[in-house]
C-alpha cells in the first residue's frame, strides 16, 4: 500500500535518508524463463539449470535487466508520492551497477534513499533516488543505481 504523500519540502528534508523499503520478492526459475522469453535473452546461465550448474555461477541466475526492471514495480509501492502530483514517470538512471548475480530461488528487496528533488517546470519535479537491491542472506547487493522519476501534477 502506498505511503501518504509528502510535501516537496518534506521530501527535500529527507534527502540522504531511506524513504522506502520493499518486501522480499522471490526470483524463481519460471520468472527468469518468462523474462528470457519476453526479451529473447536465452543465454544458458539464465535458462539451462543443468549447464549453468557447470558454470562458475553454480546454477541459473536472473538477468541483470530483470533485477533492474523489478525496481519499477517496487518503487511506487513504498516511495511516498509528492503532494499535488498525479503521476510519476520513469525518467531514467544516472548510474547502474550490477554488482552480484541473483541466483534462481533467491529473494530480493529494494531500498530507496532520497537523493534529490529538482523543480523542472510548473507542475513537474524530478526526484532522484539511490536504489540498492539486496539479496537475502548475501553481503553484496545485486544492484546499485541512481534512479530518476518525473512527478507531474497535470
Amino acid at each position: 500500500m502506498p505511503r501518504p504523500p509528502l510535501s516537496l519540502s518534506d521530501y527535500r528534508a529527507a534527502i540522504g535518508r531511506e524513504i522506502g523499503r520493499s518486501d522480499w520478492v522471490l526470483i524463481d526459475q519460471p520468472m527468469i524463463d518468462a523474462f528470457a522469453a519476453l526479451t529473447g535473452d536465452n543465454q544458458y546461465i539464465h535458462i539451462d539449470p543443468v549447464r549453468a550448474r557447470e558454470s562458475p555461477l553454480g546454477g541459473t541466475v536472473a538477468h541483470g535487466f530483470l533485477t533492474l526492471a523489478i525496481i519499477g514495480g517496487l518503487g511506487p509501492k513504498v516511495i511516498p508520492p509528492i503532494e499535488g502530483t498525479k503521476i510519476g514517470y520513469n525518467y531514467g538512471f544516472n548510474s547502474i551497477r550490477l554488482v552480484t548475480p541473483v541466483p534462481s530461488g533467491s529473494r530480493i528487496r529494494a531500498i530507496f534513499i532520497a537523493k534529490g528533488a529538482e523543480q523542472r517546470a510548473p507542475g513537474q519535479v524530478t526526484l532522484t533516488f539511490g536504489v540498492t537491491v539486496e539479496i537475502e542472506r548475501r553481503i553484496k547487493p545485486a544492484l546499485v543505481a541512481e534512479w530518476l522519476t518525473l512527478m507531474v501534477s497535470e
